[in-house]
């Protein structure tokens, strides 16, 4: 099973963010995302590629429900 993780975006140069969730951050790509996403934005990260952009509420919403069904702090 794959999980595919919500991810703040921290800066973007030519086809790649820079994405932080939980004080870990990662490069990923932009090459399949479904809607160009901006700073600050959150996006579905899975295998290195934004799959989709949330809106900052809805990012922060979906990291909520990870933190309460893990038992983990994530923002």
């Amino acid at each position: 099973m794959c999980l595919a993780v919500p991810m703040e975006i921290k800066s973007i140069k030519d086809n790649i963010a820079e994405v932080e969730v939980g004080g870990v951050r990662n490069q990923v790509r932009l090459d399949i995302i479904d809607e160009q996403p901006e700073v600050g934005d959150f996006v579905i990260v899975h295998a290195g590629f934004a799959l989709r952009r949330l809106d900052r509420e809805e990012g922060l919403e979906t990291l909520k429900l990870f933190e309460e069904s893990l038992n983990v702090e994530l923002t």
